[in-house]
């Protein structure tokens, strides 16, 4: 039985482009999207540092122009990831900040916080979005915000979901399950198809947004959402149709002006933001516009491209999402006659000529557009919550039964890959292999563990090992150990091992090997992070007590306009209030940035007493 957490559990989808929560609302017995403090229904995944404050969402995106290399986006597209991963060099050329390789090969951001150079861990600038996205939460609920579900691409490896966990644990979250992205959209478009649903409905989730891209193959019979198969590219989205567009037109800016602006970090961000709008344009219109005043050395930009141009330089990723589309139908083992919907998810499937391909692969059936493609995975991410919650009783009685997209396995001799669980498996799934010793007085067992699909074992991914020692020796062929695979309903893998004759056993849930963070680090993060809460509180009382004295002043100031209010105060009155002004405009002046708080907030509150006794007066 699933345990059942207390208090309130949001859905979060933590995009790479933009991010979402929603909470399930009992007594309307529907999901509500929380819209942040701007009103908009989802936020900028972008988190930026300046000299004075750290900056999360809408303002964080509104200000990169100006500050591009303290500007941090596309973390998610860093996540669990290795420095010296071929995606992470080639995305390092196309950001404005600077990543290098940290310990144990992991990448590390550069920024620069208040004059000082700081380095961030992906996860970290991951759980400062998250932390935007519970505090957008709590503003709604009007209550503390500790357990959320968050989602994650199907196609997300072992080290990069248990990354995710632990940036949920540095934003102060219980993760109470990472749940895949298409699943979570599959439960957004068939709450309402459940009760009249008659037999089984095959339902193929296509999934392309900001920077990842899946497909996933689901069957719903009854109240059962069973995952048949899942299919990906966790660097496959709608960021790298934009970085197409923009050396597109650089190169044409090159061309028209005889100047290169590939090495400018701010005209390209600028340039950047301009074609993410034509793209979007270009879903509903067949020619955009990119315009940008005074894009470099005083030079203006004005250029236009078309729907067909567009199609034309991005033809071939959209092929590729094509072939994913038919590996999934294959691992489903299921014909593509026999998809009763196709429904799109995220923000990049409404471009027209990916529509137009995915509607001619299924011989024209029309394509579900029902469910808010933006919203969709944060809506059955808290749907999840919601089953996963102590005393929601409104929430249909769900059975989401999902799959690992990897196969799992371990090096047996000769460097091959013995997997022991393979991918499009249901999870959670326990499975134990037996193997025999390959030469004579074996006392010892290295398992290493994989996970991939190539035949040899070390061109997969390597998420730990461990030795079992102690075991008899014996003849070559003897039993060896019994070898355990165990998968949770995260997806997170635990690996054991055994040996029967003399009953030696080790464990290990691969959570600390080198492409992760130690606990010790994770304390070290959820203690900055506390740091960095309060430094914004911080900043933001000084705020509100500046803003309180600049109208206070302003409110002085008019004051002594008036001839009828001068005449009821007396000279020495309105020398003190003359004084004040002169003191207060010093205090908030921009280049006096250093005055303490509560400086600030004890010449307020002697503001409030001595002027509104003054002003009273004049009443």
């Amino acid at each position: 039985m699933e345990r059942k957490y207390q208090g309130h559990a949001v859905g979060i989808d933590l995009g790479t482009t933009y991010s979402c929560v929603a909470v399930w609302h009992e007594q309307h017995c529907r999901v509500e999207i929380i819209h942040n403090d701007q009103g908009n229904r989802t936020t900028p995944s972008f988190v930026a540092f300046t000299k004075d404050q750290r900056l999360i969402g809408e303002a964080a995106k509104n200000q990169a122009a100006a500050n591009p290399q303290n500007t941090v986006f596309d973390a998610k597209r860093l996540i669990g990831r290795k420095f010296s991963d071929p995606i992470v060099q080639e995305d390092i050329l196309l950001w404005p900040f600077k990543v290098i390789a940290g310990d144990n090969d992991r990448p590390m951001i550069m920024v620069k916080y208040k004059d000082q150079e700081k380095q961030l861990y992906a996860e970290e600038v991951s759980s400062m979005v998250l932390t935007k996205m519970r505090e957008i939460a709590e503003t709604y609920l009007e209550s503390p915000v500790e357990n959320a579900v968050v989602t994650v691409p199907a196609y997300f490896s072992d080290s990069q979901r248990k990354a995710t966990i632990d940036a949920g644990v540095i934003a102060g979250l219980n993760v109470m399950r990472v749940m895949n992205e298409p699943t979570a959209a599959a439960i957004a478009y068939g709450l309402d198809k459940i009760t009249g649903c008659v037999g089984e409905r095959n339902i193929l989730v296509f999934d392309l947004g900001g920077g990842t891209f899946d497909v996933s193959i689901l069957t719903i019979k009854d109240n059962v959402f069973q995952v048949k198969a899942t299919a990906g590219n966790t660097h496959l989205g709608g960021e790298d149709f934009d970085n197409r567009m923009v050396n597109y037109f650089v190169q044409e800016f090159k061309r028209k002006n005889k100047v290169d602006i590939s090495g400018n970090s701010r005209a390209l961000t600028r340039l950047r933001t301009a074609c993410e709008r034509a793209k979007r344009s270009l879903s509903f219109l067949v020619t955009a516009t990119v315009e940008v005043d005074s894009l470099f050395q005083g030079i203006d930009f004005s250029s236009s491209i078309n729907r067909a141009k567009f199609d034309e330089m991005n033809m071939d990723l959209f092929n590729e999402c094509m072939k994913i589309v038919e590996s999934c139908l294959t691992d489903a083992k299921m014909d593509k006659s026999r998809i009763d919907d196709v429904v799109l998810v995220g923000g990049s499937s409404r471009i027209p000529k990916v529509q137009q391909l995915l509607q001619e692969f299924f011989n024209g059936k029309e394509l579900c557009k029902s469910i808010n493609p933006d919203e969709a995975v944060a809506y059955g991410a808290a749907v999840q919550a919601a089953l996963l919650s102590e005393g929601v009783m409104t929430v249909p009685n769900l059975v989401l039964q999902d799959v690992t997209p990897l196969s799992l396995g371990r090096s047996t001799h000769g460097d091959i890959m013995g997997v022991v669980i393979p991918r499009n498996t249901c999870i959670p799934v326990k499975k134990t292999v037996s193997y025999s010793s390959t030469k004579d007085n074996q006392t010892t067992d290295k398992i290493k563990v994989y996970e991939g699909e190539r035949t040899r074992a070390s061109d997969n991914n390597l998420l730990g090992s461990f030795t079992l020692s102690g075991i008899p020796p014996g003849p070559r062929g003897s039993h060896l150990s019994n070898v355990c695979f165990a998968i949770d309903e995260n997806g997170v893998l635990t690996v054991s091992a055994y040996n029967n004759v003399s009953g030696v056993s080790k464990k290990i849930r691969i959570s600390n090997h080198r492409d992760r963070l130690s606990s010790e680090e994770i304390k070290k993060l959820i203690q900055e992070a506390e740091n960095y809460q309060n430094e914004d509180k911080k900043f933001l009382r000084k705020a509100k007590a500046m803003n309180a004295l600049d109208f206070y002043i302003y409110k002085m100031r008019n004051a002594l306009k008036k001839e009828d209010i001068n005449q009821k105060l007396s000279c020495q009155e309105i020398e003190i209030i003359e004084s004040t002004i002169a003191v207060i405009t010093n205090l908030i002046d921009e280049n006096n940035q250093e005055v303490e708080i509560d400086v600030l907030e004890d010449h307020l509150k002697g503001l409030k007493s001595t002027m509104e006794d003054i002003l009273a007066k004049t009443i």
